[in-house]
């Protein structure tokens, strides 16, 4: 049977079984015609009949186990399973660590001088195998899924309302609103607290006590409460205020909203805060050199002129996404590796009961460029390292379903 010129393993049908393996023909068929499945495709059926399997088997013991397990289950860190993987997207990266399209010392080592028709072999004995069970897929933890960062972030800032007001928005004159500051903002000023380049006793030992996943959630949650103007009074001119913030605008944005995530927001904030904030730049206490030099150019009127016309703008939520969950990152990636990850697409790999620890790296690697693809790059540049954990976690405990890939004649 000649196999170079084929790229991939193809159905005409595609059905899915628990307990189903890649079947093979006990003799060698007539080739059929190739099916196009969309532009930009080459898919063809390829028969592998029982010597094929075995032969595959054979190069498989001698290139493969060592990592990948003598039945296709790896037990080594980062390797991952092949047993029950989809043949088409085994044969096609196979070719990939070959021409160095994508790299791997060591893969790359271990099917270097294989020919294209070893490939296909090696693709159809580890296709035809029993897939991982979900129970033995994780590798060597089953990290349960962290809590969603929305809620964990309204958990941990219950300490903060008493003074910033329960969604952030102030209550009390001289306390500012947290609400509609940017992420990285409100985490750069915790740290200004934590070390001293702002000064507040009571800040400083909340801040230190804080954890950094703690920070970055109570952050997060605050960005996403709808904001309002702080509840507290202001004692100077509006219009007067309006004039002079025409100098602020070019850093805080028209009305006081800012563009920029490391520049807060000045609309809706509590005046007398915004005032004695001001005082502490001009005074040297609170550390800015660009802040000082406005600030001391400024007398009392004028600061509390601008409090006043600041706290008087409408506040507006930062550009910052609601955090997806992993049902919801997982409904999309569905999309192409099959319910609960059991791919039916041969171009596409199987997630189920696939090692979490394998899922993990393979996404910093679309992540980092290491491994080239414009989908997956698009996909995992948004993840949060949780949503990274979460979806490994996720995949590696769904029960994995081998596909028989079934050519039916033409009508």
């Amino acid at each position: 049977m000649k196999w170079s010129a084929l790229t991939s393993f193809l159905a005409a049908c595609m059905l899915v079984g628990g307990a189903m393996s890649v079947g093979y023909s006990p003799v060698t068929p007539a080739q059929p015609a190739p099916i196009k499945l969309s532009a930009g495709d080459d898919l063809r059926a390829a028969y592998a009949t029982p010597q094929d399997i075995a032969e595959g088997k054979r190069l498989a013991d001698s290139a493969c186990a060592r990592c990948h397990g003598a039945n296709g289950i790896s037990t080594g860190k980062g390797a991952p399973h092949l047993a029950g993987q989809r043949p088409g997207y085994l044969y096609r990266d196979l070719r990939a660590y070959q021409s160095g399209a994508r790299g791997d010392k060591a893969m790359d080592g271990a099917v270097k001088f294989l020919s294209d028709d070893a490939l296909v072999k090696v693709a159809a004995f580890y296709a035809s195998l029993d897939p991982a069970q979900a129970s033995a897929a994780s590798g060597a933890r089953a990290a349960p899924a962290k809590p969603d960062p929305l809620q964990a972030g309204k958990t941990a800032a219950a300490s903060c309302g008493g003074c910033h007001g329960e969604t952030g928005i102030s209550k009390t004159p001289g306390m500012p609103s947290l609400v509609g500051l940017d992420p990285k903002y409100f985490v750069a000023a915790m740290d200004a607290y934590k070390g001293g380049q702002r000064k507040h006793d009571v800040m400083k030992s909340m801040a230190a006590a804080v954890r950094g996943a703690d920070l970055n959630n109570i952050a997060l949650y605050y960005a996403l409460q709808k904001p309002a103007r702080a509840q507290t009074p202001a004692a100077g001119n509006e219009a007067a205020g309006k004039a002079a913030a025409a100098g602020c605008a070019g850093c805080h944005g028209d009305e006081g909203v800012s563009g920029s995530p490391a520049t807060p927001s000045l609309a809706g904030q509590d005046a007398q805060y915004f005032a004695a904030a001001l005082r502490a730049y001009k005074d040297g206490s609170r550390k800015d050199d660009t802040m000082k030099g406005l600030a001391a150019a400024l007398d009392d009127r004028v600061v509390k002129d601008l409090a006043a016309y600041y706290a008087a703008r409408q506040p507006q939520p930062p550009k910052v996404r609601k955090p997806m969950s992993t049902s919801e990152w997982a409904e999309r990636c569905d999309r192409c590796h099959g319910i609960n990850g059991n791919s039916t697409d041969p171009r596409s790999p199987m997630l189920a009961a696939q090692r979490a620890d394998y899922l993990e790296n393979v996404l910093h690697a679309y992540r980092k460029g290491e491994r080239k693809s414009p989908e997956m790059a698009a996909m995992s540049e948004v993840l949060t390292e949780a949503d990274v954990d979460n979806l490994a976690s996720h995949y590696s405990r769904q029960r994995a379903r081998a596909v028989v890939y079934v050519t039916l004649p033409s009508k």
